[in-house]
C-alpha cells in the first residue's frame, strides 16, 4: 500500500467497447499518489479482502454508500467558453446571422480580463458540476483572456485543452472582432502555446494548448498553413470546424473547390491529435481522410438540431473508423451537462434511422442502420473522448488517470425510480444515464484529487 494513497470502494461502469459495457459491482479502485488507478480489484480476486483491510487500517478508504455508483468523469470536446454568457439565448435564428448579430459582439468583450475571469470561473465550476472532468475550449482572439482560461483550469482543478482562437480575415471577420492581421495572429498563438505549455508542466492534472482556426471562412491561406506548421512545431492539439452546416460547408466549396476535410488536411491541420467538430456533411472520402490522419469528430448533436441543417451519421463515420468523442458545443448547444448531449445523441440518431417526413412511405422515409445505443454514446462521452484528444482518461481502468462522478440516485431533490433492491446493475445503468440531474452528482475527481462536493 506504500505507493496507494486512496481506495475506492463501490460499483462502478466503465465502457469496454462502443457496444459493451463493463459492471464492476463492489470493485476496490486503488490510486497513487499521481492521480492513477494501479490496480482494479473484483470481490474474487485473491488480494481484495487484504488489500480492503489493509486501506482501512491506513485510513485510505473511500467508500460509496447504498445508491451510489461511480462513473468516469465525461470528456466534452467542443466548448466555445466565451459563450456561456448567451447561453440559452438567439438560437433561432440561422448560423451566419446568430454569429455576427449575437456571438462575435459577445466574445469581443473578452478583451476584458475582469469580464473573462468571471464567465470564465463560473463556466468552469458549472461544467465541472455537471461530471465534466475534460473540457476542450474555443476560448476568443484575445491571448490574455485566452491564458486566463487555461490558468482558471488549472487552478480549479479541470483538465482544459484551451485554444486562441485565430479570425484573421479582414473581409471575412467584424472590424472590432479579429486578429490585428495574419502576422500577429500566428505571433499571438505561438507565444500562447509556449505559456500553456509552461503551465501544463505545473499542473497535476494537465492543461493543454490547442492551435485553433475558428472555421475556414474565418482565416486566411496564410494563417491556416502557418498554424498548421505551428502544431507540427510544438506537437500540440488542433480544433476547429469541419463541414458544419450548408453556409459554412457550400462557402468551402466556393472559395477552394473542395471540401473542409482536403482544405484543413492541404494545410496540415489534420493530425493524430485534431478534433473537429460537427463534420455533418463529410463524404466517404473525407471520413477516410480522419481516418488516416487519427482526426476524430467531436459530435454536437444539440447545436446540430439548431444550426446544422441535417443529422450526422455518427454510426456510420465510427464503423468506417473515425474516432468519435461527444461535445456540448456551448452556446450552440444550450446545456452545459454532457448527459444531455448522449441523450439527444441516441434521439436524433433515431430519427435519422426511422425519418421524419410522414407524406413517405416507412421504407423510404429514413436512413438504415442510422441508431446508436445509450452505451454508444457513453463510450462516446467517455473512452472516444480520451482517445480522441491521446490521453489516458474515460475508463475506470488500471493505468487511466482517476477522473469520476459519483451518483447519488437517493438525493432527497432528485431521486430515482429504483424500488427493487435487487433492480439488474445493467437497468441502473440506463437510468444514470437518463435521469441523473446535476443534484445527483455529489463529487466529482480529477486525476485523483476531489474537485467538489
Amino acid at each position: 500500500m506504500e505507493n496507494i494513497v486512496k481506495v475506492f470502494k463501490g460499483t462502478g461502469f466503465s465502457s469496454l467497447s462502443a457496444q459493451e459495457i463493463e459492471i464492476l459491482e463492489n470493485h476496490l479502485f486503488c490510486i497513487d499518489g499521481k492521480g492513477m488507478i494501479v490496480k482494479r480489484l473484483a470481490p474474487s480476486d485473491s488480494s481484495y479482502q487484504s488489500t480492503l483491510q489493509a486501506a482501512k487500517d491506513e485510513q485510505k478508504l473511500i467508500e460509496l454508500k447504498e445508491g451510489q455508483y461511480l462513473l468516469p468523469g465525461f470528456i466534452d470536446l467542443h466548448i466555445h467558453a466565451p459563450q456561456w454568457a448567451q447561453s440559452g439565448t438567439a438560437l433561432d435564428i440561422p448560423l451566419y446571422q446568430w454569429l455576427n448579430t449575437y456571438t462575435f459582439p459577445l466574445e469581443a468583450k473578452f478583451e476584458d480580463t475582469a469580464f473573462a475571469k468571471k464567465v470564465y470561473a463560473h463556466l468552469v465550476d458549472t461544467l465541472l458540476a455537471n461530471g465534466t472532468t475534460t473540457g476542450l475550449y474555443f476560448a476568443t482572439v484575445h491571448e490574455e483572456a485566452s491564458y486566463l482560461l487555461a490558468d482558471i483550469c488549472a487552478r480549479k482543478g479541470q483538465r482544459g485543452l484551451v485554444g486562441k482562437v485565430v479570425m484573421d480575415d479582414a473581409e471575412q471577420n467584424p472590424a472590432d472582432y479579429r486578429d490585428e492581421d495574419t502576422e500577429s495572429a500566428l505571433a499571438d498563438t505561438e507565444r500562447f502555446i509556449q505559456r500553456v505549455k509552461a503551465l501544463q508542466a505545473e499542473t497535476v492534472q494537465g492543461v493543454y494548448p490547442v492551435v485553433t482556426p475558428r472555421f475556414v471562412p474565418c482565416c486566411t491561406d496564410e494563417a491556416l498553413a502557418g498554424l498548421g506548421k505551428l502544431a507540427e512545431k510544438y506537437d500540440v492539439h488542433v480544433t476547429s470546424h469541419c463541414s458544419e452546416s450548408d453556409w459554412e460547408h457550400g462557402y468551402v466549396k466556393e472559395r477552394f473547390g473542395k471540401h473542409d476535410t482536403q482544405v484543413l488536411n492541404d494545410f496540415g491541420l489534420l493530425r493524430d491529435k485534431s478534433v473537429m467538430a460537427h463534420c455533418n456533411f463529410l463524404s466517404d472520402a473525407d471520413a477516410a481522410t480522419f481516418k488516416e490522419t487519427g482526426t476524430a469528430i467531436a459530435h454536437c448533436p444539440i447545436s446540430n438540431a439548431y444550426f446544422a441543417n441535417s443529422v450526422i451519421p455518427i454510426k456510420q463515420f465510427h464503423e468506417q473508423g473515425v474516432e468519435v468523442g461527444l461535445g456540448t458545443d456551448l452556446s450552440g448547444g444550450y446545456d452545459p451537462s454532457v448527459y444531455s448531449a448522449i441523450r439527444q445523441a441516441v434521439i436524433s440518431s433515431r430519427m435519422l434511422e426511422d425519418g421524419v417526413d410522414t407524406k413517405k412511405a416507412p421504407e423510404e422515409r429514413g436512413t438504415d442502420h442510422s441508431r446508436i445505443t445509450v452505451k454508444e454514446a457513453f463510450y462516446f462521452a467517455t473512452v472516444g473522448g480520451g482517445e480522441s484528444v491521446r490521453l489516458p482518461i474515460g475508463r475506470l481502468a488500471e493505468q487511466y488517470a482517476f477522473d469520476a462522478q459519483v451518483i447519488d440516485t437517493t438525493v432527497a431533490q432528485a431521486s430515482m425510480p429504483i424500488f427493487d433492491e435487487n433492480e439488474p446493475l445493467e437497468d441502473i445503468f440506463q437510468k444514470l444515464l437518463y435521469l441523473t440531474k446535476r443534484e445527483n452528482i455529489v463529487s466529482v475527481w480529477v486525476q485523483g484529487k476531489q474537485i467538489n462536493e
